[in-house]
């Protein structure tokens, strides 16, 4: 069964004026109710990608749809539906939190409803610091501030910069358990992360970007057997120029040293086909100096992507 698509991204690409092009020919749909993480280094895209769909930044060619409206055309319409946590969110110092959030529900033209507030507080356990002022809270507060302030006015998207950049491990793992209460609440939820285990732990899809460009998006429970995978890395003796055609067969690459043969393998497959292959590599007039089997790891994989789009072929098609 399909799932209903809320964000269409077709096409779109953004270029600045000092003709650095931060996206090229983006295409991504986001489905209603999941939550889907942006992973990528530093100057990958991530920021300009979320801040195009909320409108803050108009792409320079391509369309963006929420919920069939146009992101530039309908701004006011699709703008009042997303709710955005920036990783260097602005809060009022000497402001209350009660004061600060009910204050951004009423940019968007919402009504007072202190009863919203309060539960919004609640839920994020800000409510026995509703009369603290800003600057009196620590840094994990403050960040859950921020949420609330995104939340005020009652959004069905939800924009996560870095959530738990700078933050602890017991802070990062609250925050995750505050963002899946929110998709249980029927918040569609957008979070770019520098953190493999974050998108591990809450995200249903991930997908990478780099160079502006969207090189991967995958059901997270797809993408984690496909790094269940081992690398058995066979050192010859010799090196090599290419691989033998009695050995293409194999899902053999060659190392960067040229003297190590790199077979990758299902470690839940019924056969790994390691034995065929020894032999064959043996029958081929190599000669063997060592073996040696490590497990892919998310990080692993994560570096190899955004390095070499040509290894992401081999690996996943």
């Amino acid at each position: 069964m399909s799932k209903e698509v809320l964000i269409k991204i077709n096409e779109v690409s953004k270029i600045y004026g000092d003709g650095f092009q931060a996206l090229k020919s983006i295409n991504l749909e986001i489905h209603k109710g999941e939550i889907i993480a942006l992973l990528g280094p530093n100057g990958a895209g991530k920021t300009t990608l979320i801040n195009t769909i909320c409108g803050i930044v108009f792409p320079t060619s391509g369309t963006i749809t929420l919920d069939g409206y146009d992101v530039v055309k309908d701004y006011k319409k699709t703008r009042s539906a997303i709710g955005l946590v920036p990783q260097d969110g602005n809060l009022e110092a000497f402001e209350t939190v009660f004061n600060n959030v009910s204050y951004s529900r009423g940019l968007y033209g919402k009504k007072k409803d202190s009863a919203h507030i309060e539960k919004i507080l609640k839920e994020l356990s800000l409510w026995d610091k509703k009369d603290s002022k800003l600057r009196e809270l620590s840094g994990g507060m403050k960040r859950r501030a921020l949420i609330a302030k995104a939340l005020s006015h009652e959004p069905t998207v939800l924009f996560l910069d870095e959530p738990t950049a700078g933050v602890d491990i017991n802070l990062r793992k609250d925050m995750w358990r505050i963002v899946k209460n929110l998709q249980d609440k029927g918040v569609t939820i957008i979070l770019t992360t520098h953190y493999l285990e974050e998108a591990e732990a809450i995200a249903d899809r991930v997908s990478i970007i780099n160079n502006g460009q969207i090189i991967l998006t995958d059901n997270k429970a797809d993408l984690i057997k496909k790094m269940g995978q081992k690398v058995l890395d066979i050192q010859l003796q010799d090196s090599i120029k290419e691989i033998p055609k009695s050995l293409s067969h194999f899902n053999l690459t060659i190392g960067e040293d040229k003297q190590t043969l790199c077979y990758i393998y299902d470690t839940e497959a019924q056969s790994t086909g390691i034995t065929d292959l020894l032999q064959s590599v043996k029958d081929s007039g190599l000669k063997l100096k060592d073996l040696q089997s490590t497990q892919t790891s998310l990080e692993k994989i994560f570096l190899k992507l955004v390095s070499s789009l040509s290894y992401l072929n081999a690996i996943f098609f």
